[in-house]
């Protein structure tokens, strides 16, 4: 029997320390303590991000738990990830590598402790890890052979110390390809396998005709009818799940939309830093803007177990605001509130319905992620207001409101020089503008990257500064960068689907599709009135992946939603073209120049930022693209 107070249970467990620990600390001590503890706030914030927990911290060593082994193997992915990242700006010798292990095994809880010798055989295989590596045992690797796309390497059966039987090791390569003793990968044939090498030049061409960035705009609301969204009701997410709808403006001055929509949009943004939440985003529910919304339709069509709404009236010095949470399966209120305050204590009031709706819901957080949550960049009202406004007509995106939003945050700037969520949407107004080709001028990219990097620098909690420097990177043409930057953004806010998408569409110009997809999938589910462009992202995914009848569905749906998507033409009279089907690729190529009269393939040359493959070249003559 077992003893009093003792509880056994199945977990997931990963043991991580710092090699050559003792020769950093005899080196410099200090530095590695700071190091270590920035680290340790890093594998911390993503362990909780995954669904873990952390059992245990002493000196180098950390010890977490999951209830699923493939959240535990995606965290320690994502830990030498942004570790590796975080390196890069350390001096050789000042670096601090990881090793970790992990194991799936019966252990004894006790209190907040596990012990046993599933615990034991996890600390093992970390010893058995190569420097930012990662050991899995046999058990793991049977969970999650079939489930995540990381190549694998049997390392055979391994006797390590106080355990009676060896211990099956596999080496997690962290590369989408799988290599099992015993087994050679199998490859699909097709006819189109040999434009596979050529794609990731190809979707980089497709990126420079569209804007490179039509689909990695931060946040933008992109017009979607609801009913327009498949109407099969999406499953309720494990964690606390909600959406927050437009705030109505109840001013009488339509000119004040900018006020209720940018107090939306923060509260958004607020909520979507806890990991313990599922947030939809911005622009699903901006789709409902002026509508009178049913919870059961929120649940339905969003997938969500709660609904926040309210209303917003700003006048003179004073702001009212009402806010009701909804749990949509029942309709019943869970919490609500009126206040009615000066417009002074607007930052005071923002901070308390988000504390009241995390409470409401039972999230767990941690104190960073509160901090972060409740950061404020300024104090000035005239600035916050300015930037309101910024953001507001940024989201209109069109070349108009991209010049009056840049305005608008270089105001901001001028009566509060430490605005670092302005500087950021400073940036993405000079990044729009080279993207999108507004204006021609080449220091637009160096202005956005130097205003993303003094954002990051007044406050780097700030994901949208690091998703304009990852864009950046992707023009520079430094992949690593742009995911490393991409990788961090997510961190900051693992809500965001356009963080996803962006991290997304980086990987599959890595030559990483499988990791991709998994990524779109995730997008499209925080934003399930997703946009055409994450269409257009799977199809390339799964054309990486030779999947080419799921690639060309995809592509074909996304032009079911903008028949206009010059991207998705283009990629498709390639795709036919290749495939020795003419009639459908000059039919493809037909409505590219019909959409941009101007384009050839000199222009492409001129405007790709990389060689374009010969065989993409070739392929788009045959299809009728004149030189």
């Amino acid at each position: 029997m077992a003893q009093e107070g003792f509880k056994r249970k199945l977990t997931a467990i990963l043991s991580a320390d710092v090699e050559g620990y003792s020769r950093l600390m005899g080196e410099d001590d200090e530095a590695t303590v700071r190091t270590l503890t920035t680290y340790r706030e890093v594998l911390t914030t993503l362990i909780q991000q995954h669904s873990g927990n952390v059992v245990d911290s002493p000196g180098d060593n950390l010890l977490a738990e999951f209830i699923s082994v493939v959240d535990a193997v995606q965290c320690a992915v994502a830990v030498q990830k942004e570790i590796k990242s975080r390196n890069n700006e350390l001096s050789e010798n000042r670096r601090m590598q990881f090793r970790i292990g992990i194991n799936l095994g019966d252990v004894i809880q006790v209190e907040q402790r596990i012990y046993g010798d599933g615990v034991n055989i996890a600390a093992r295989l970390e010893g058995l890890s190569e420097s930012g590596g990662i050991c899995i045992s046999r058990t793991v690797f049977d969970h999650i052979e079939s489930k995540l796309p990381y190549g694998y390497e049997f390392l055979g059966d391994q006797t390590v110390k106080n355990i009676t039987k060896p211990v099956g090791a596999y080496r997690v390569l962290m590369e989408p390809r799988v290599t099992v003793a015993g087994q050679t990968p199998q490859t699909p044939q097709t006819p189109l396998r040999r434009w596979k090498t050529a794609l990731v030049g190809f979707l980089i061409l497709i990126a420079a005709i569209i804007g490179a960035g039509a689909w990695v705009i931060y946040n933008r609301t992109i017009p979607v009818d609801p009913a327009s969204v498949e109407k099969k009701a999406l499953p309720l997410p494990e964690q606390p799940s909600i959406a927050v709808l437009p705030f109505i403006n109840m001013s009488g001055d339509p000119d004040q939309d900018y006020f209720s929509d940018g107090l939306t949009e923060d509260l958004i943004t607020a909520l979507s830093k806890f990991r313990g939440l599922f947030v939809i985003s911005r622009n699903s529910v901006f789709t409902y803007k002026g509508q009178a919304v049913k919870p059961i339709q929120v649940r339905k069509e969003l997938g969500v177990r709660y609904m926040l709404e309210g209303s917003v009236r700003k006048a003179d010095n004073r702001v009212r605001i009402t806010a009701q949470l909804i749990d949509t399966t029942t309709g019943g209120h869970q919490w609500a509130e009126r206040y009615d305050r000066e417009l002074k204590d607007i930052f005071t009031l923002q901070d308390e319905i988000t504390q009241h709706i995390v409470s409401a819901l039972g999230v767990k957080f941690s104190q960073i992620e509160q901090e972060r949550a409740l950061r404020k960049n300024t104090a000035n009202l005239t600035a916050f207001d300015y930037n309101l406004r910024g953001w507001w007509y940024y989201h209109r995106f069109t070349r108009d409101n991209n010049e009056q939003a840049r305005r608008m945050f270089e105001k901001a700037i001028e009566l509060e020089p430490g605005f670092a969520h302005a500087y950021a949407g400073l940036g993405l107004t000079h990044y729009e503008q080279y993207a999108q080709m507004w204006n021609q001028d080449p220091r637009s990219l160096e202005r956005a990257f130097e205003f993303a990097t003094k954002a990051i620098a007044l406050d780097d909690s700030q994901s949208a500064a690091y998703t304009l420097l990852s864009h950046v990177y992707l023009w520079r043409k430094q992949l690593d960068q742009a995911i490393a930057e991409q990788e961090r953004a997510i961190t900051l806010n693992p809500n965001s689907a356009y963080g996803y998408a962006d991290l997304a569409e980086a990987l599959i110009w890595s030559g990483k599709p499988s990791e991709a997809f998994e990524l779109i999938k995730k997008a499209m589910r925080l934003n399930p009135h997703y946009p055409p462009n994450f269409l257009f992202l799977l199809g390339s995914a799964y054309l990486n992946m030779e999947q080419y009848n799921e690639a060309t569905a995809a592509l074909n749906k996304a032009l079911t939603r903008q028949p206009d998507h010059l991207g998705a033409h283009l990629l498709l009279a390639m795709i036919y073209s290749g495939a020795g089907q003419d009639k459908k690729s000059h039919a493809h190529m037909a409505e590219v120049l019909r959409i941009n009269p101007q384009l050839s393939i000199q222009a492409l040359r001129q405007r790709v930022p990389a060689e374009l493959p010969e065989q993409s070249i070739d392929a788009l003559r045959k299809a009728g693209l004149p030189d």
